[in-house]
């Protein structure tokens, strides 16, 4: 009851003129910014943090979660029909959803993508409303031993799994640890990495290392892809609404997408890419016309988009209870919290409950206003891969430029950004992953502040870590997830070596 309560408080608050505004407001944009290919969720929250300083919390927040639900949405458009997903999540859409739209099938795709969206985002937010407050219970265990040994854990998932190979991760991990260094030491009041530069005294703006890398960064590698063209649109034809057949072959991918998805959205590097493709093989697997498989089968369709959007959902549960950004998006939405002077975690919910439960009352109401905004405006959203990319990209760097000088009207800030920008181009152009480097610079500081806080408590005695069983197993679990993609690429090559020599 407490539960159904808190959420009714919830309402009240997202049901407010000013904080409907901003979900629509997050919603319209995060579908525009889902259509438009390379330019994500993470981005465009970095883009907008400066903007949003001055914001009300609960107003910004509700605007963001529209953002990241909306981009999801927004993403399958492009998959459908022009073959290129706005969103990684939506890679594994294009390959059926394309070809329907090319039998002219493609409102049906559509409408398939834009429900089970839906019908996942609602599912998974009902699963956020009632796993949040035992996931806080469970965080309430957790002492300073524990906590650091929680973003140990997500060291090692986010460098092990998200990167192209376990090295790039690793050296994308320590170059954002290594930036978070950067400025005074809070507890003897040391300078660290300063260089002698009064400047750098107060640290990096997490802000400004958030739009360097993903904003400076992704503008200047497109500035570098003279390959980028537009593909051929497949125009929209047939009803927009789905029949009997296609909702009865529909409904089950939807349900077995969501439950796939919100999963995955919770564990470290997670991520939406795997639930998706795991989406779309048990649909084949499990389809009684498997040969229409690559030939435009709905459930193709129906079955990732559903587990996409689930997993958007399921990384809002150890973000807010935890503080533990699962995905890069997540990790920006952290140093969100931390520009308001806001700490996920347990204590969120009590401290900030107009927020919490507002947040994830809007969740309800943006899901309702994203159905309606993209299943009849497919084709009018379509227009937007109509602006050319230099405007677009060039825009975005004006933005970056007059979002981060506002901040502290600081020139030297503009130089940082622009050089991080350049090391955000370097990574993406050799294929260095960036949400490492971010969740390494925003919990390296947290994870620095525990493991002190932890010997302290302990006066000294290291084996604190190892003698608290729950602080011991995420250990185990963190090591194992390092040692296990090298053990595996080991096994791999010896059979290789084996099969060659037989």
């Amino acid at each position: 009851m407490d539960v159904l309560a808190s959420l009714l408080q919830g309402f009240a608050t997202a049901l407010t003129p000013m904080n409907l505004m901003w979900c629509l407001l997050g919603t319209t944009l995060g579908t525009a910014i889902g259509i438009l290919p390379g330019i994500g969720p993470a981005l465009t929250i970095a883009l907008l943090l400066p903007i949003t300083a001055k914001l009300d919390p609960t107003g910004a927040f509700i605007m963001f979660a529209g953002l990241y639900y909306g981009a999801m949405y927004g993403s399958s458009t492009t998959s459908i029909l022009l073959n290129t997903p706005g969103e990684s999540g939506s890679i594994i859409t294009a390959v059926e959803g394309n070809v329907m739209a090319k039998n002219g099938r493609g409102a049906a795709a559509l409408a398939t993508a834009a429900i089970g969206s839906f019908v996942a985002g609602t599912l998974g937010t009902i699963a956020i409303t009632f796993l949040a407050p035992l996931f806080v219970k469970l965080a309430l265990l957790f002492g300073p031993a524990e906590y650091f040994a929680l973003m140990v854990l997500a060291f090692t998932t986010v460098s092990a799994l998200l990167g192209s190979s376990l090295p790039r991760g690793l050296t994308s991990l320590l170059l954002g640890l290594a930036i978070g260094l950067v400025g005074t030491d809070v507890l003897t009041g040391q300078p660290r990495l300063t260089f002698d530069i009064l400047s750098l005294l107060r640290g990096i703006d997490i802000v400004v290392v958030a739009v360097g890398l993903f904003a400076v960064g992704e503008a200047l590698y497109m500035a570098s892809r003279p390959d980028m063209r537009a593909g051929e649109i497949v125009p929209i034809r047939g009803s927009i609404f789905m029949t009997a057949d296609e909702w009865r072959r529909s409904w089950k991918p939807w349900l077995r997408g969501t439950a796939l998805g919100f999963p995955f959205g919770a564990l470290p590097a997670g991520g939406t890419e795997i639930p998706t493709f795991l989406s779309y093989f048990l649909e084949k697997r499990m389809s009684k016309k498997p040969e229409e498989f690559g030939k435009g089968a709905i459930e193709g369709v129906a079955g990732p988009e559903a587990a996409n959007n689930a997993a958007v959902a399921g990384v809002l549960v150890p973000l807010l209870t935890l503080g533990l950004p699962t995905s890069a998006t997540a990790a920006i939405l952290l140093a969100a919290f931390e520009q308001y002077n806001l700490k996920p975690g347990p204590l969120l919910f009590s401290s900030s409950s107009t927020l919490v439960w507002g947040l994830i009352a809007s969740l309800y109401i943006g899901n309702v206003m994203l159905l309606i905004l993209n299943l009849p405006l497919a084709g009018l959203w379509v227009r937007l891969l109509s602006i050319p990319q230099p405007l677009l990209y060039g825009g975005i760097l004006l933005f970056s430029t007059l979002g981060v000088y506002s901040l502290n009207n600081s020139t030297f800030d503009l130089v940082l950004l622009f050089l991080v920008g350049i090391l955000g181009f370097l990574m993406r152009r050799y294929d260095f992953p960036v949400a490492p480097c971010i969740i390494g610079l925003i919990l390296g500081r947290l994870a620095e502040a525990q493991f002190r806080r932890a010997l302290t408590i302990s006066q000294g005695d290291a084996s604190v870590f190892f003698t608290h069983p729950l602080s011991l197993a995420l250990l185990i679990i963190a090591a194992l997830v390092f040692v296990g993609p090298l053990f595996y690429r080991w096994r791999a090559a010896k059979l290789q070596s084996v099969k060659a020599a037989g």
